[in-house]
């Protein structure tokens, strides 16, 4: 830091005014640095991608997928960790660019259709008219610090339910963990792709089976099982 000495021929008052001023102009400078701006978060999404795209069954039963839930603590942008077992905590410069159940709805058609199971896969809201309505909740979605290496766990609860009679049919939870291959947020993130694509995947076989290959109500309004 620069210094300044007035001259010994100045004024008293004359040098006390020039020590003031560059007091002065030292502090708003630190106050320029103390206010700067702390860096820009970084965003993350979810995908999902399908093994293989499989043809729809013309005469399969149309699902109807109700906007995924997401239990408290887990319906924000933020990117959830965990050190200790029930004690949730989130990244500070590091999110999701969307809410993990806004994000997952697009992702759950996609591997449902990929099954072939069905004859229409649509998401809510739609006018569509569908025989079966898939409902869905994420009960976690953290990174994992427990352990070397920290892993990613998703846990997913699924209810398949007849539009008709309002009857569910089927119920399964899912959780699906995957290792981080770095104790970072960015590592977590691709672990969580991982667990993401291993769920969808077995709750896409879920609903086919549930939803059975010949889909058809008898005149009493049963469902098959």
């Amino acid at each position: 830091m620069n210094t300044f000495t007035p001259p010994a021929g100045w004024p008293r008052r004359w040098r006390f005014a020039a020590v003031l001023l560059l007091a002065l102009a030292g502090g708003c400078e630190t106050l320029q640095q103390a206010v700067l701006p702390s860096a820009h978060p970084n965003y993350y999404s979810l995908a999902y991608a399908p093994a293989a795209q499989a043809r729809a069954a013309a005469a399969g039963p149309t699902l109807i997928v109700s906007p995924p839930r997401a239990a408290a603590g887990f319906d924000s942008h933020h990117i959830m960790y965990v050190r200790q077992a029930g004690q949730l905590e989130y990244f500070a410069h590091n999110e999701w660019i969307d809410t993990p159940a806004r994000m997952l709805a697009p992702l759950i058609v996609a591997a449902v259709e990929a099954s072939g199971a069905f004859r229409a896969v649509v998401q809510t809201p739609s006018s569509a008219i569908g025989e079966l309505r898939l409902d869905t909740e994420i009960l976690r979605l953290q990174h994992e610090f427990t352990g070397t290496p920290s892993r990613v766990r998703l846990t997913l609860r699924a209810h398949l339910v007849d539009n008709a009679t309002r009857r569910i049919i089927a119920s399964r939870e899912f959780e699906a963990v995957a290792d981080s291959a770095s104790e970072d947020p960015r590592g977590g993130v691709v672990a969580a792709h991982r667990a993401v694509n291993s769920a969808l995947a077995e709750l896409a076989q879920f609903c086919a089976q549930a939803a059975g290959s010949g889909w058809s109500r008898d005149a009493a309004g049963s469902v098959p099982r």
